[in-house]
């Protein structure tokens, strides 16, 4: 209390002092170096709590004059009444945001998540991506959005003026705050504006001046982080560790005190730094020498930053004082306001300080119109400087206040506000040209050869301003918009002035040039002017005068071009009766550039005019003298030259930067503001010149001439070669002029219509995806292409599978638009449009002319074009090269020459086709057809006749089609002209001919058709012969396919032949079936040769892969280890929290040839870059040879023993041998041979205590051999040393160990492998109901049965003694022994992995001294029989009591099973407490429900092991749970009623029982002590996603990091096996694992998916697939956007929702074990040259 008191009446005090300000500062100047920079390193929590209790709680006391709460709560109930505040939050680097495609005014109104999912946005057309950081969101805006402003937090509901605030806030409090605003802003300038050398104010300066300095090292972005880290280890002494961190520091806040003492260390730290920090291309360290209370009042200066912050959010009044002092003048002679010294203080500012200023001014003076408005005032006056400031500086924008551009200039009021009163068109273009002034050259051009790329990125950055400002255009215009904005207009093209012509070539004669010139500068430069011209354009356009003074402004600023071509003298050239009287020039000569954006500007604007008919007040403000087009049209014209020259090779030796310019200026990114201008200033210059001469000017320029006007003959092959091209591309150039008419103003077209034009021609090449029709169409201002209101109209949608990406399909009626010269295709386009349409036209059995589409027709202005088809110059220049082509003379034409004549052809007929349906005869003047017949026909040369003789011309064979459509259209064409009687009748007889020539064309083409048919038939049946062959000769392979069900069928009537199928059909006990299946011959795939699998003979291998896995797991995160307390892995925990699988993609090899090749291998990988992310050659990793898939160690074949047994001899031993004689027997051989091996008469005793069961007719030690005994089989050497190298992997991957041949543990892991991988694969099977059998792929079913026999022969590896011990420990489980504590009890094991132990380790029991024996068939039989009923009965307890205390439904039922069950459940009631009493028929049914699971990987188990095949109908998917039971059970020589059991072994198992119950771990369980697994298992599967992508954005925009409270940008990431959300790539979350530092999803891998992990990474959706600590890889997101496309970093930005088959796609990768498969798979198609830090991750 006694503080709070302190801080009133401190405030008191103040307000009682003559000075205020001067008591506050001085308070000040005394308290902050008393809690600031006291120390190195200060306490952050300590030093906050002193801020808040000393300095900020008087502060507030002060402005509130009393206590701040109650001062508070006055200030809300007045606010009451205030209306709602725009959002105003301020984005973090890689937030994501959202914005609206259909209402925002343009693409920077952005959301942030909160107010997007709550606003009517959330329906629409909307784009997320990731913010740069540092812009806030416009909720609230009401310029932002065409409709729904505010979400539902920010509506304000009621109409409640933001006025009526003023007048609410009380005066005292208004002049208090004013009082304090003004003090604390100065002040917190002052500090933040500092310089080096400054000193403090009289107020602050401390009383006691102390000797203690700080050595502040600064950020900047030209020294690397190691380059910093190396610096701070000379210069200050200090480890790695500290240097790092401070290095961290500095990179994040922007500067950092490395250094505390005298003023004379400081400076040697500072002397140091600068001195290790320089270098030769490298400026030194920033590094200041700051007294440590100047140090503390930085400090605490930022502070007040948020606290203004605070205060001014508390109210709207509050908020406008603060403004009100920002802005005002300052009283001394400098005249800045506070806000514009620290705006112009800037770019001196470190990181740190500029966010807190920026955030500042986001939360005040952005917030409200007005001030937003005096703010950008300032914003612009002072434009230049900030611009200079940044271009200098070298921080990213986004922490530039040169970013603020973006909050101010879009927003439309403002923008014309800005452009009347602060002429900011005029500001912005003075601010570029002036800092690209050192680009110009003499000729007052730009030439960047040399430039800085840096300093010349940060300049187009101001294009964007410009491009803000002109985003909308204005509805009204003033006479002040007016003339401001064409005083902006002739400043950018003043600019423009030093682009036109700049950067000119001349062609290279002789030999290459030596240094390539600089293009891409100036090609950047026409990419950032690309919108801004044509927002120049639409501005113009929306006011009629704006648009003459544009015009004419621009036609000025082109005649005072200094490079216009207007130099020469005027010369006469002549042709065809026709004379051009122009300049002389060629391209190929003289010097050209590609640069002419005032030309196209001028075409542009033209254009325009003409679009909204006031090109008719033209001449009052252009003399039409002047506007000379064939001058205007001769640049534009140069361009295309230039192009087709260098198409034609003539500038090969200008090297690659010439071929790269023509490229641009005719791809997307440019094409519209370069080529297609060009294209319409030759339209225009068309419609307005004589067409002869246009076409003279046309060829002149081309350099063609002189060939067709006939007087050139020269010999020389490449220059006949280089005018071929040439005259291809002339050709082209017509086309195009006469045939795009796409553009409105040149036709009556809409941008809808053009739009449509671009989908149809870009579907016509292949069907494409959004994404690439997007990529592949121009975008506006706003980034749209107005791809979605047409593509729905004219194609239609494919889905994708589980794959690919969906595409989008051209309509059959949109085909006939085609026009295979569209003037936007590339070349690689053309040829590909071309072929796919041919095909088409091929498929369909029409004939392949590709004909040009009919036209929409021209405006008025520009219908004179046409005429260029009926000039007489064109008709001589068809008629040259036709004649060419007819004469044949080889080397002077070419068939792209007369395709392109043939074309124009076809467009002039169509032209004239057109004019005469819709005149009469007389009144058309375009008579192309008439000339065609007649120039040239009395010497049989006309056009005409050259057509009809081409048309035999086998050279031509290609072009034929088109030829008798050109040749059908002349007919009709004269039919039209006729137009009378008996004419009509020729056309009709004319057209049944040409049809009668079709028939026989179609009827060859059918011919030909039909005999290619049949010769696919007959290769088709050769094919499928010798597939048949194959099939036969490589049975193996097709044995379990399910596909070939006829084959199997077969096969299995065969065996019925032989025995009754049914009754055989079993794999346990005295009733066993034959073994039917064994290896077949196999060929290794490395030496292809084949070899049978026995057990004398060499080693054939699978290559397996090896690894721990989690799919199984009942308890997430739990590991095992072999240290830990309990069992494992002698017995797995019932949880199967960590399983060993083993996998194979089931191709063989000998073991020599794996050997070699594994050697090999080793060897070349070593030398390969980054080999070690792909394969891990430490622990034996490498790649199957065959299918890449990853492997890291190999299976042994081992034959499958025969068992042929004696049925009748089985059933004289099963007489005898009863479940409790068999018990006995087992027991007294393991305690005999528990007494060879060691004399200790505490086992003997526990042994002899375990057989005091039964102790009536006592068993001998040898008893076990009488059953049956034989010799094992001998493996060969290779095939024991193989067992040895899987052995020992599955043993060290299992356990995460050292490899150890001797360990105990080696035999356990083979048989805990063999175990898992049977339940991971019932499991796949049961998850994808599939049939337990029989639906294995083949490469599975091999590798299973490939480790139960590899697991099964480890008894023949190790040590008798070993298995012998491990045996009895496992036994110990069936059959308690009373006071022995280690066992554990029948809840604490997986009995599963306990049945594969026990079978597999019998026959060690049969061990002699002397010679080496092991159960005969009959023996095994009935060990196998007794070991798997024990098992089950014990695990049918275990599911009945891990299912005690869950609710009973129904009424008991009635029948047999019923009552064995009851009978079961009293005796364990009996012997356990806690159990309810009572059964049903629900607990039946879920005891049999339970021990599904386990009798399903039984069968498999015994099948693999044996060899017997199942019972047909456990192949079938169609078994419902119920009904596999009773087939399982006869399969395993079970009774169906499972409860039978109990009954036929009563006398044994009730003591059994009440051993079991007696264990201490069960009553635990039953009181809820401990932990039950329930049975069946649940099924783990990856977690659920939500379906809408921007739910899991909104997740993790609330993620907070556990280990840091900065507001860095963090990389949320979700673990999709159990959903925890991760802070990923972040150093603050790394931790040691094994030694190592790793980042979270590592560690976090490490214990949920044992090294396995699959992540979401939300903000850039993607998944991350992990395995190990070195290797990852991306992979796909299941989510899709509307067009079935994935969008990895949120690049479109499209809404994105999630795909179920992919997402189980991944699921299944997981469960089968593949995620490391596909990360090498994906590594080694990657060839990674940078490696990625995965365990960084």
């Amino acid at each position: 209390m006694a503080e709070s008191l302190n801080g009133v009446q401190l405030s008191t005090k103040w307000q009682e002092a003559s000075n205020r300000g001067a008591a506050i500062l001085s308070y000040l100047g005394e308290q902050v170096p008393l809690i600031y920079c006291l120390e190195r390193e200060p306490q952050q929590g300590e030093e906050e709590q002193k801020v808040e209790e000393r300095l900020l709680y008087p502060l507030e006391c002060f402005l509130f004059g009393e206590d701040p709460c109650v001062g508070l709560e006055k200030l809300q109930q007045y606010n009451s009444s205030s209306s709602a505040q725009p959002c105003g939050r301020v984005f973090k680097e890689g937030e994501t945001v959202y914005s609206c495609r259909d209402c925002a005014i343009d693409p920077t109104c952005v959301l942030c998540i909160e107010c997007f999912q709550k606003s009517v946005h959330k329906s629409h057309r909307y784009k997320m991506h990731a913010s740069a950081g540092g812009g806030f969101c416009d909720c609230g805006d009401l310029e932002a959005w065409k409709t729904g402003p505010c979400c539902s937090k920010h509506d304000p509901g009621t109409s409640v003026a933001m006025e009526t605030d003023e007048c609410v806030m009380d005066p005292d409090l208004q002049e208090r705050a004013q009082t304090l605003f003004q003090l604390l802003l100065r002040y917190t300038t002052d500090m933040l504006v500092w310089e080096e050398n400054n000193e403090l104010s009289e107020e602050l300066k401390p009383k006691v001046k102390q000797d203690t300095y700080y050595c502040v090292l600064y950020n900047d972005e030209h020294h690397s982080y190691d380059h910093v880290i190396y610096t701070l280890q000379r210069a200050i002494a200090c480890d790695q560790n500290q240097a790092q961190i401070y290095t961290a520091l500095i990179d994040k806040e922007g500067r950092k005190a490395v250094k505390r003492g005298t003023l004379r260390s400081c400076q040697d730290a500072k002397d140091n730094i600068r001195r290790n920090s320089e270098h030769i291309i490298q400026k030194p360290l920033r590094v200041e020498i700051l007294h440590s209370a100047v140090m503390a009042h930085q400090t605490f200066a930022l502070r007040l930053g948020a606290w203004f912050q605070k205060i001014i959010g508390y109210s709207v009044g509050l908020r406008e004082v603060f403004c009100q002092v920002a802005l005002e003048p300052a009283a001394d002679n400098n005249k800045l306001c506070l806000i514009s010294r620290l705006m112009l203080h800037d770019a001196k500012l470190y990181k740190g300080a500029r966010k807190v200023i920026h955030e500042l001014i986001f939360t005040s003076l952005l917030m409200d119109t007005e001030y937003k408005r005096q703010f950008a005032m300032k914003f612009t006056e002072h434009y230049k400087q900030l611009q200079e400031d940044f271009i200098s500086d070298d921080h990213q924008r986004n922490i530039s206040i040169t970013a603020l551009s973006v909050q101010i200039f879009t927003v439309p009021t403002l923008a014309r506000q800005l452009i009347e009163e602060g002429n900011v068109i005029k500001v912005i273009i003075d601010t570029v040209k002036e800092m690209m002034r050192e680009h110009l050259d003499n000729n007052h051009r730009f030439h960047f050869q040399g430039h800085n790329p840096d300093k010349f990125f940060r300049v187009q950055v101001i294009f964007h301003d410009l491009r803000y400002i002109l985003i909308s255009k204005p509805s009204v215009w003033t006479e002040a918009l007016r003339v401001k904005f064409l005083e902006g207009l002739c400043v950018f093209l003043r600019f423009l002035c030093c682009m036109q012509g700049m950067e000119e070539v001349r062609r290279q004669f002789g030999q290459h040039v030596e240094v390539e010139p600089e293009w891409e500068a100036g090609f950047t430069l026409q990419m950032q002017l690309r919108h801004i011209l044509a927002m120049f354009q639409d501005w113009c356009s929306s006011d009629e005068r704006v648009l003459l003074l544009a015009f004419q402004e621009s036609h000025r600023a082109l005649m005072s071009c200094t490079n216009q071509p207007f130099r020469s003298e005027l010369t006469d050239s002549y042709m065809c009766k026709q004379i051009l009287h122009v300049r002389p020039y060629k391209v190929s000569q003289e010097p050209v550039s590609i640069h002419l954006p005032i030309s196209r500007l001028l075409a542009g604007l033209y254009v325009v005019l003409c679009q909204t008919g006031a090109i008719q007040y033209l001449s009052d403000f252009v003399d039409p003298v002047q506007l000379n087009f064939t001058e205007l049209a001769d640049q534009p014209l140069r361009c295309v030259v230039l192009a087709a020259q260098v198409f034609a090779d003539m500038w090969r030796r200008n090297g690659l930067s010439l071929v790269s310019q023509v490229y641009y200026y005719q791809d997307v990114k440019c094409r519209d503001e370069m080529f297609d201008k060009d294209v319409m200033m030759l339209q225009i210059a068309a419609s307005k010149m004589d067409p002869n001469h246009f076409l003279m000017l046309v060829l002149l320029r081309f350099e063609l001439f002189d060939i067709f006007n006939g007087n050139c003959s020269i010999k020389d092959q490449e220059v006949l070669k280089q005018w071929n091209r040439l005259t291809e591309q002339m050709l082209y150039l017509i086309i195009v002029i006469v045939g795009e008419r796409y553009v409105p103003g040149i036709s009556h077209v809409t941008k809808e219509d053009v739009n449509m034009r671009e989908v149809i021609h870009l579907l016509c090449i292949e069907p494409m995806a959004h994404s690439s029709l997007v990529k592949s169409l121009p975008d506006n201002e706003s980034h749209e292409t107005g791809l979605e209101t047409v593509i729905s109209k004219v194609a239609t949608f494919k889905k994708p599978g589980v794959s690919g990406h969906g595409l989008y399909e051209l309509k059959k009626e949109y085909l006939k638009e085609f026009n295979p010269f569209f003037y936007h295709y590339s070349r690689p386009q053309h040829s590909k449009a071309e072929e796919a349409q041919k095909k088409r036209r091929t498929q369909e059995g029409s004939d392949k002319a590709l004909r040009p589409p009919v036209p929409p027709p021209f405006c008025p202005a520009f219908a004179n074009i046409v005429n260029l088809l009926r000039c007489d110059v064109f008709i001589h220049v068809l008629r040259r090269i036709l004649q060419k082509a007819v004469e044949d003379r080889s080397n002077r034409w070419t068939e792209p020459m007369i395709q392109r004549a043939l074309h124009l052809v076809g467009q002039a007929l169509l032209e004239e086709k057109m004019q005469l349906e819709s005149n009469s005869a007389e009144e058309v003047t375009f008579d192309f057809s008439l000339k065609a017949r007649k120039t040239g026909s009395e010497h049989g040369k006309s056009l005409f006749h050259f057509l009809t003789k081409m048309k035999s011309l086998p050279s031509l064979e290609a072009q034929k089609d088109m030829i008798t459509w050109n040749l059908q259209m002349f007919e009709v064409v004269k039919c039209l002209r006729e137009k009378s009687g008996p004419v009509a009748s020729y056309a009709v007889d004319h057209s049944k001919s040409e049809e009668s020539v079709q028939d026989k064309e179609k009827a060859e083409r059918k011919r030909k058709a039909e005999a290619a048919k049949a010769h696919r038939q007959k290769i088709m049946a050769q094919m499928s012969a010798m597939q048949k062959n194959f099939i036969e000769s490589h049975k193996m392979l097709y044995d379990n396919m399910p596909e070939n069900s006829s084959q199997s069928d077969t096969t299995a009537t065969v065996e019925s032949c032989g025995m009754d199928v049914d009754e055989n059909r079993v794999a346990v006990g005295p009733q066993q079936g034959f073994c039917s299946t064994d290896w077949e011959a196999l060929t290794c795939i490395l030496c292809q040769e084949e070899q049978e699998v026995k057990a004398q003979a060499a080693a054939m291998v699978l290559t397996a892969c090896v690894q721990r896995s989690t799919v199984l797991t009942q308890n997430r995160g739990k590991m095992l280890s072999t240290k830990a307390e309990g069992c494992y892995p002698l017995f797995m925990p019932p949880d199967l929290s960590v399983g060993t699988h083993t996998g194979s993609c089931g191709h063989v090899m000998h073991a020599t040839c794996w050997q070699k090749y594994f050697e090999a291998v080793q060897n070349t990988t070593r030398n390969r870059l980054h080999a070690e992310l792909i394969i891990d050659l430490e622990n034996g990793e490498y790649m199957c040879p065959l299918c890449k898939s990853l492997c890291n160690t190999v299976i042994p074949l081992i034959p499958v023993e025969p068992c042929k047994i004696n049925y009748e001899s089985a059933e004289l031993v099963g007489q005898h041998l009863t479940l409790e004689r068999w018990v006995q027997i087992i027991s007294s051989r393991i305690r005999g041979l528990r007494a060879t091996g060691e004399a200790d008469s505490n086992s003997e005793a526990a042994a002899k205590e375990a057989t005091a069961l039964f102790d009536e007719c006592q068993a001998d030690f040898r008893s076990i051999l009488s059953f049956g005994v034989q010799e094992p089989p001998k493996f060969s050497r290779s095939i024991t040393e193989m067992l040895g190298v899987c052995a020992t992997t599955v043993h060290r991957v299992g356990l995460q160990t050292a490899p150890n041949d001797l360990c105990p543990y080696v035999p356990v892991m083979s048989w805990n492998t063999c175990a898992y991988t049977i339940q991971a694969i019932e499991n796949m099977l049961q998850e994808e109901g599939k049939a337990l059998f029989g639906s294995l792929q083949n490469r599975q079913l091999s590798g299973l049965k490939a480790v139960v026999q590899f697991s099964a022969a480890q008894k023949l590896k190790s040590s008798q003694a070993v298995i012998q011990k491990h045996f009895a420990d496992m036994l110990a489980v069936l059959l308690p022994v009373p006071n022995v504590d280690n066992t554990p009890s029948i809840l604490e094991v997986d009995f599963f992995h306990l049945l594969v132990g026990l079978v597999l380790s019998i026959p060690a029991l049969y061990q002699e001294e002397a010679v080496d024996l092991q159960p005969s068939a009959v023996s095994t039989a009935f060990n196998h029989l007794y070991l798997l009923h024990l098992v089950t009965m014990a695990h049918m307890l275990q599911v009945l009591l891990a299912s005690h205390d869950c609710a009973v439904i129904g009424m008991a039922e009635e029948g047999d099973e019923a009552q064995a069950a009851a009978e079961l459940y009293s005796i364990v009631s009996q012997h356990t407490d806690g159990l309810k009493p009572g059964v049903s028929g629900f607990t039946v049914e879920r005891v049999k429900k339970g021990v599904l699971p386990f009798l399903r990987c039984a069968a498999l188990f015994f099948n693999c092991l044996t060899g017997v095949p199942p019972p047909e109908e456990l192949s079938s998917t169609a078994e419902s749970p119920g009904s596999q039971l009773p087939l399982l059970c006869s399969y395993l020589s079970l009774p169906s009623n499972l409860f039978q059991l109990f009954q036929d072994y009563r006398d044994v198992v009730t003591t059994l029982i009440k051993r079991w119950c007696g264990n201490t771990a069960i009553s635990k369980a039953l009181k809820g002590e401990m932990h039950i697994i329930r049975y069946p298992h649940k099924r783990n599967r990856l977690i659920d996603l939500p379906e809408d992508y921007s739910v899991l954005l909104n997740q993790a925009s609330h993620f907070k990091c556990p280990n840091s409270s900065d507001d860095e940008r963090k990389h949320p990431t979700l673990c999709l096996l159990c959903g925890v959300m991760l802070c990923a790539q972040s150093s603050c979350c790394q931790v040691q694992l094994n030694g190592e530092e790793v980042g979270a999803c590592t560690a976090h891998a490490a214990v949920c998916g044992a090294g396995v992990g699959m992540f979401l990474r939300v903000r850039e959706c993607e998944i991350v697939l992990m395995a190990s600590k070195t290797r990852g890889s991306p992979y796909p997101a299941p989510y899709l956007d509307d067009y079935g496309e994935t969008d990895p970093q949120l690049g479109r930005g499209n809404p994105l929702h999630l795909c179920p088959e992919r997402y189980h796609k991944l699921l299944h990768m997981w469960q089968q074990h593949c995620v490391l498969e596909e990360i090498a798979r994906s590594l080694e198609v990657l060839n990674v040259m940078f490696p990625f830090e995965w365990q960084m991750l």
